[in-house]
């Protein structure tokens, strides 16, 4: 896909996850049509030669230039997808291939803003761009963000985060979002908006909104964790401190740390509040209690520690929340 317009580049290379690649061009061509042409990009796959790249559906995708042709040019946005390998069962590791850092290093340094979809934020890491900066990535590999690059803040919850200019998104559909964002920062929220329609989309999703439901998290590879997620979902509306967790667990507060960021990639304390925010999000969407209550059965102990919570983490107030998502309740 080629057109007149802000120069977008994705990167390509073997093994990439196929929706990472094909998600942005498709809101970005909206984004043409819905203007009839007054604004748009120039999207360009780049990659290491001129021959098809097997992504990781078995599809063959072919470059539009290689990574000598952009030689020079300025870059308005440089995209990163990401690619993954599985050991056979449920665990999932991001691939990172030094080339692909070596490139992508080099472009970015002559690139406006930068994007990661998905896992392609470990590329991103690798290649020293998201240090010192907030960052996502698919929930699958949070964990590995973290312990690889320490000196990235990785926080798991959000479909995708902008630290200055680097974005990064989280899992697979999220990449719409993502480009959903980027079209209006560039055009206004009322062009991106039109495009959204278009997807059969909301916008803009909130960009802290989370990408998964606490309940459905990954299964943890300790049964000690696994318990304590189960106790964690029963008892939201009680004291739930890291003392009386690291009591429940028969260790001391120190490990209990510890073994939460090994395992899930967050605090957990913050695995609490994820929870009790979870929670609450159901209740805002699917019933007509009022704050007050939904902050007792969340276990909040103030409307006030309520709201703070939906701003930190879903960058929004529980009550435009409500708004936006709302359903009607059951029965």
């Amino acid at each position: 896909m080629s057109s007149a317009g802000r120069l977008v580049v994705i990167v390509l290379f073997e093994g990439v996850d196929l929706l990472d690649v094909t998600g942005p061009p498709e809101v970005f061509a909206l984004l043409r049509r819905e203007t009839d042409g007054a604004e748009g990009y120039e999207v360009v796959l780049a990659a290491e030669s001129a021959g098809p790249v097997t992504t990781s559906a078995g599809v063959r995708v072919l470059p539009d230039v290689t990574f000598e042709e952009l030689a020079g040019r300025r870059v308005d946005t440089l995209v990163v997808p990401g690619a993954v390998e599985t050991d056979g069962g449920r665990r999932v590791h991001a691939l990172v291939d030094p080339a692909v850092v070596a490139r992508v290093r080099e472009l970015a340094g002559r690139s406006r803003r930068v994007a990661s979809v998905c896992v392609g934020a470990h590329i991103l890491a690798a290649a020293g761009l998201l240090d010192g900066r907030r960052a996502t990535t698919h929930w699958s590999t949070a964990g590995q963000l973290a312990a690889d690059h320490p000196e990235v803040e990785v926080d798991a919850d959000p479909i995708f985060i902008r630290d200055g200019d680097v974005w990064t998104g989280a899992g697979i559909s999220s990449c719409l979002d993502l480009s959903l964002a980027l079209v209006a920062d560039d055009f206004g929220e009322t062009t991106a908006l039109r495009v959204a329609r278009q997807l059969v989309m909301y916008l803009k999703r909130p960009s802290g909104q989370s990408q998964f439901s606490v309940p459905l998290e990954p299964v943890s590879t300790t049964r000690r964790v696994e318990e304590l997620r189960h106790h964690i979902n029963r008892n939201l509306d009680g004291r739930l401190t890291l003392a009386d967790l690291a009591a429940s667990a028969h260790v001391s507060e120190r490990q209990l740390t510890r073994i939460f960021k090994s395992e899930l990639g967050t605090t957990p304390s913050a695995y609490v509040e994820s929870a009790r925010v979870e929670r609450a999000r159901h209740l805002l969407e699917s019933t007509d209690a009022t704050l007050e209550r939904i902050t007792s059965a969340c276990g909040f102990g103030t409307t006030d520690t309520l709201i703070r919570a939906f701003r930190r983490r879903l960058d929004t107030t529980p009550m435009e929340y409500r708004r936006r998502f709302r359903t009607e309740p059951a029965g």
